[in-house]
Formats: structure tokens, sequence, C-alpha cells
């Protein structure tokens, strides 16, 4: 369903609800204006209502997560609910976490050829990010974390150590440890030649992993030239430096493979899975080669690496779901013509945009990015915080991503139709008055 301009944003329901947040919530947390935010009630496929009953088109897929369609697997999560809602997922586990583990074997490593792959399963992205980090201290012995400049592993303090945003890791500089080499991430054959510059003069002897975005997502929806993946790998296998995948975002088909590293055929050591995993319950993943997770000792126990919800029923039966309806081949079909169409009306948008804007159209499958820059080549992050407004007033959720907020981010559900493709770009071909 389309929806209508929304004259009333936010609604008075959303406006008494933000002043009781700021009240109560953290300051830092959600932000707060006139005109922003409207709080979310209910979800269904692609649309999004409102507490004053407003219907939005979300081009967001709520940060990626309901990439099969908000609201799916809800039946799941009743039906498991029912029965168990929490376990001892580390002491007494369900059968559940199990089978979970068992598939994300036979997803990744197996179908790889890799033989068997090894999982921590965690509640968050950052959590798996985490034990990608700990695994690989465990199973080199060193300490070391080279990463990318604007590379998003989340924000805990573990996945700060090696993450590029500076934004978010500047105030906790004090507090982490001075562990991070950090990289350009290229974005063309030129900046792939410094990349290799820069790998080389890396003394890889204290890195004991390499942690990167196959696609950066936050960063800008950044695709790296063909061959990015194995340069990384082939310097890692000479240095004695794990190699660890965060699909956090870009797994599960958002790029039109089940993962983004399938587009270049380079395998990880470790991979870090998360959001559309399971569809909208907090739970996430770190899948290793087997020899790589029994670096870590056997439980004789007591975990090292543990939570209270680890393998929660509720979030293993959906993830369990979710994952069988993406090994479905027309899922990846699907997204790339759609990211195809996407990208195409992008792109013919920008050849009309007036001479205050420029902007680039870049990204794989549904996970796409319109860059927009001033004429004089400055990041165009005022606008497109103007732009997430306008939309959102004409009943479209839209995100801002990149260094600089100047990246509008199109990362929807993929049940999306290509009549909603169309009036989202014919709503943002008007807001930008091309």
């Amino acid at each position: 369903m389309l929806p209508q301009l929304i004259t009333a944003i936010p609604g008075p329901k959303s406006r008494a609800l933000s002043a009781e947040l700021k009240r109560y919530e953290c300051r830092n947390v959600t932000y707060v204006a006139d005109d922003w935010p409207v709080f979310w009630q209910r979800a269904d496929g692609v649309n999004v209502w409102d507490a004053d009953g407003n219907r939005f088109l979300d081009l967001t897929a709520a940060f990626g997560v309901a990439g099969l369609g908000h609201g799916w697997p809800a039946g799941v999560m009743r039906e498991q609910s029912m029965d168990l809602i929490h376990g001892m997922g580390d002491v007494h586990p369900t059968a559940l976490k199990v089978e979970l583990c068992r598939m994300l074997s036979e997803m990744t490593f197996e179908r790889w050829g890799q033989g068997v792959g090894k999982t921590i399963l965690s509640n968050s992205g950052f959590e798996a990010v985490e034990a990608a980090l700990k695994t690989a201290s465990m199973a080199t012995g060193k300490v070391g974390i080279a990463s990318f400049k604007n590379g998003y592993h989340g924000l805990g303090y573990g996945a700060l150590l090696g993450g590029g945003f500076e934004k978010f890791r500047q105030p906790f500089e004090g507090q982490l440890a001075p562990l991070r080499v950090l990289l350009d991430f290229p974005d063309d054959d030129e900046g792939l030649g410094v990349l290799e510059g820069q790998l080389a003069d890396i003394e890889g002897g204290e890195i004991g992993v390499l942690l990167v975005e196959p696609i950066q997502g936050r960063g800008g929806k950044v695709v790296p030239p063909n061959g990015f993946l194995a340069l990384l790998r082939s310097w890692c296998d000479q240095h004695g430096v794990l190699l660890v995948f965060d699909e956090i975002f870009t797994g599960l088909n958002r790029t039109g493979k089940m993962f983004a590293c399938d587009w270049e055929g380079i395998v990880p050591d470790l991979i870090c899975v998360g959001k559309s995993m399971s569809g909208g319950y907090p739970i996430s993943a770190c899948v290793g080669k087997a020899e790589v997770m029994d670096a870590w000792p056997e439980s004789e126990g007591e975990a090292l690496h543990t939570s209270t919800f680890l393998g929660n029923p509720v979030g293993c039966a959906m993830a369990v779901a979710s994952l069988k309806k993406h090994a479905e081949q027309e899922i990846q079909e699907s997204v790339l013509m759609k990211g195809a169409s996407l990208r195409a009306l992008l792109q013919g948008m920008l050849q009309d945009l007036s001479g205050s804007l420029t902007g680039q159209v870049r990204g794989r499958g549904l996970m796409v990015g319109l860059e927009l820059r001033h004429p004089d080549g400055t990041a165009a992050g005022d606008v497109a915080g103007k732009v997430l407004g306008e939309m959102m007033r004409r009943g479209i959720f839209m995100l801002a991503d990149g260094p600089e907020g100047n990246v509008l981010a199109f990362t929807p559900p993929f049940v999306l139709t290509d009549e909603e493709i169309s009036y989202g770009v014919m709503q943002l071909r008007s807001v930008l008055d091309c």
C-alpha cells in the first residue's frame, strides 16, 4: 500500500510520547525535535503505522532487520512462546539451538567447502564482533586489530577497539587499548592500489585479526572494487592473521547473494551475522572454521564467553524459520531485480538534478546509497537531513549514512513492489526538486 502526504507530523500522541521520553530517557539516545520522531505502533510487510494511525512506507527495513518483511515470522514467535520463552542456553539448551548452529554451519563453511563451522550465539551484532575478536586472540595469540576507516561494527567497548567511525570512538578513546591499525576502504582500483601499499607497510607480526565489512553499510554503502577481498585473504594468509567478515548488515541476501563475500568467492576465517537472521528478535552469531573455533578450551562447566540470553528459544525458533526462508533461491533473484530497478531510477533522477546538487548512486542488491554533494564537492549532509524529515511527511521512512550524513540509504524489505520503488523515487524527486 502506498502512503499519502501526512500533514500532522508528529501527531498529538507522538508529541506526548516524545515529551515523556525526553523526561525519562538519557538525552543522548533518541533525537527529539518539533518534527521528530513518530512512534511506531505496528507494522506489516513494507508498511508501518505510528501511534496516531498514520501509515508509512519503510525503506529502512528497521535498520535492515526486516529483510523478509515486517511481521515475519510473528507466527513462529507466538507458537514458540507458548511452550518456552527463556531457557539456559549454555547449561541446559534447547534442541532449537542445536538446529540453528547446524544451519549456520551449512549456510557458511559447509557451503563453501571448508568443512564444519562452529558458532557462538549472541544477542546483538556488536557482541558477535566481540566474539570474533576474542576468538582471533585465542587462535593467534596476537592482540592487534587491522580495520577500516568508516567501518561500523557496533558500539560495545570490544567492537569499538576496531571501529572506524571516529565520532563514536573518540569520546571513549581514553578507555580503549591502542590496538588498531586503520586502513583506507577502497571504492575503485586506484584505492585498491593504495590499500595494497598500506598492507605492505604493516608489521603483521602484532596483528591477529583483520576486521572488515565486504561492503560498507553505515559508512555510506561503499562497494569496493573486485579483488579487494582476495587481497585481504592473501595478506592474512601471508602474515598468520585471521580474516573476519562483518556481514551483520550485508548478509542473508541483502546484496543479492547469501553473503556479500559470495560476490568475490572469498572465504573468511570467521563471519558475523545478525539483523535479518531472525527478522526481529535480538539474536546474532559468530561462525568460524572448526579449527579456528577450537582454539577455545573445551567447557568444563564454565564458559569463558556467554550471556544470560544466549540461545534464547524464541530467538532460535525465529532464526531457524528465517534462515529456511533465506535459503530460497527466488529471494536472491528478486533482490537483484528490484535493486537494479531502484538504482536505475535513482540514476535517472540524478541526471535531472538542478545545479544545486551532485550525486552518486552505489550499492548492490537492495543495499543502495545515494551520495549527495554540493557543487563545490562538500558533503550535503544538511540537505540529506532535511530530506529525511520531508520524506517522513510524505509517508516514507528513510535514513542517512556516511561519516558526514550525506548518503541517503535504501535498505527496504525484500517484499517491496516495483510500484512502491517507483513511488519512493518519485517522492524523492519532488523533495529534491528535480
